[in-house]
């Protein structure tokens, strides 16, 4: 498996876990979604297996390699790459200059940057257009593509996306979501997904995970988890059921 995440325990302050028994898989090449209500700690999920925060107890393993204690910077190093909530482009850079800062972590290899910079555009064929453009002229769909195209340049194995839809308008969280699985695809690459529209999200996943005050409360394939159910999961989660 891509990545497993054991028995996790993490959270933000000393004695206050917001992540309190967390476990999960992300099979190679698989896409699979995190829903729940807010605070169930999905977010702080991603986090943690990027390294931003370090758990109190439990493993995180990346293709066999325990990666808890890893820094952020190292776990991009492995194959990892993280896409948050919030636009995370310079906005006063072009798109290209973007990009290539995308690639910081081997950003002496004029060769590889090159040639990950060629690939990404094969990927975002719109984006080599506006590559001398400055990236707070485009347009909340763009910006997206680019945010998502910034962490394609290390060619990661596994993508941590949180929230790719939030805050744009249905017509460009569309766009949104066929960025993401253009991309999966192209790269062949697993996917661990944050997202609050869940219908759309889980249309697109191979597996879903439900989570609930820290933990995963119930797990299974796609096909398992129609509109009914899922309403009435998350019906049980808010009443504490």
């Amino acid at each position: 498996m891509s990545l497993q995440v054991d028995h996790i325990i993490a959270g933000y302050q000393e004695g206050i876990d917001i992540l309190t028994g967390m476990s999960l898989t992300v099979e190679p090449e698989s896409v699979a979604i995190i829903i729940g209500p807010n605070g169930a700690g999905k977010s702080t999920l991603l986090k943690t297996i990027y390294g931003f925060l370090k758990p109190h107890t439990g493993s995180i393993r990346f293709e066999g390699r325990e990666i808890s204690r890893l820094q952020p910077h190292e776990i991009k190093h492995v194959g990892i790459s993280y896409i948050p909530q919030e636009f995370n482009i310079f906005p006063q850079l072009t798109v290209e200059q973007n990009l290539r800062m995308g690639a910081w972590i081997f950003r002496n290899d004029k060769a590889r940057v090159k040639q990950q910079l060629e690939h990404t555009y094969e990927i975002f064929p719109v984006l080599r257009r506006f590559s001398r453009t400055r990236s707070n002229t485009l347009s909340g769909g763009q910006l997206r593509m680019l945010s998502i195209a910034k962490e394609v340049m290390t060619g990661p194995k596994l993508m941590l996306v949180d929230e790719p839809t939030s805050g744009l308008s249905p017509k460009v969280a569309a766009e949104a979501y066929e960025f993401l699985i253009q991309t999966q695809r192209a790269l062949k690459a697993a996917v661990l997904l944050v997202d609050h529209n869940m219908e759309e999200a889980i249309a697109l996943s191979d597996y879903v995970y439900v989570v609930d005050m820290g933990r995963v409360r119930v797990h299974g394939p796609r096909s398992e988890f129609d509109a009914n159910r899922i309403k009435q999961i998350i019906q049980d989660c808010l009443l504490g059921i």
